[in-house]
């Protein structure tokens, strides 16, 4: 999938610890059919073995929806399933070290926290930024500071990458983000510990396509 057919309007990162029971699969395919565009699978507790199966699993419903699916962290994972691309943070293997190992294979996202981390993720070659966090969040207890509506702001009028928002967002702030510059918005505990996923992911999606049309 080449980087500038990715819609990162709705994209949903996956956590088993928030997900109330359900499996990720389960709960994978309740988001695409709310409306859901782009999935990170993210897994931080499991073997490498149980990662590849559970991506393999995902990867196939996936692709029959043409979604892009992306991997947390872990480049040989991605490589491994051939996934659509790899999502690194600030502390992961470097962006140009993942490029020279995957080439033009998949797209590569980047975590920024700051503008300074945005420039360089631009300069560095990254197709995309998710921007950290824009609100307070539970979900990540190591985050840095909420950037807010003012940070956004000011890294959207810097970086002309694709600019996907994450950090405490939900159906009442979704477009706000929109209207300060996001190409999307990420969410996990927003849909994984939804009582009803599918809704869930109906009302985001509703929130920031009227954003984008106001």
């Amino acid at each position: 999938m080449k980087p500038e057919s990715i819609d990162y309007s709705l994209y949903l990162v996956t956590d088993r610890s928030l997900s109330r029971g359900k499996a990720t699969l389960e709960i994978v395919k309740a988001g695409v059919a709310g409306g859901v565009t782009c999935v990170q699978l993210r897994e931080k507790n499991c073997s490498t073995l149980e990662f590849i199966k559970e991506a393999l699993s995902v990867k196939e419903y996936l692709k029959i929806n043409n979604i892009p699916l992306i991997i947390n962290d872990r480049v040989d994972v991605a490589q491994a399933i051939g996934a659509d691309g790899v999502h690194l943070g600030q502390t992961d293997m470097p962006l140009t070290m993942a490029k020279d190992i995957l080439k033009d294979s998949m797209i590569i996202g980047i975590s920024v926290e700051s503008l300074e981390d945005a420039i360089r993720a631009e300069k560095d070659g990254a197709d995309y930024i998710g921007i950290s966090p824009i609100f307070a969040t539970p979900t990540k207890t190591d985050a840095a500071p909420p950037l807010g509506l003012e940070g956004l702001k000011e890294i959207s009028r810097a970086v002309s990458l694709p600019k996907v928002a994450i950090g405490g967002l939900n159906k009442e702030n979704a477009g706000e983000v929109i209207l300060n510059g996001a190409s999307g918005i990420a969410v996990v505990s927003a849909i994984v510990s939804a009582d009803d996923p599918r809704k869930a992911a109906e009302e985001l999606s509703y929130m920031v396509k009227q954003a984008r049309i106001s």
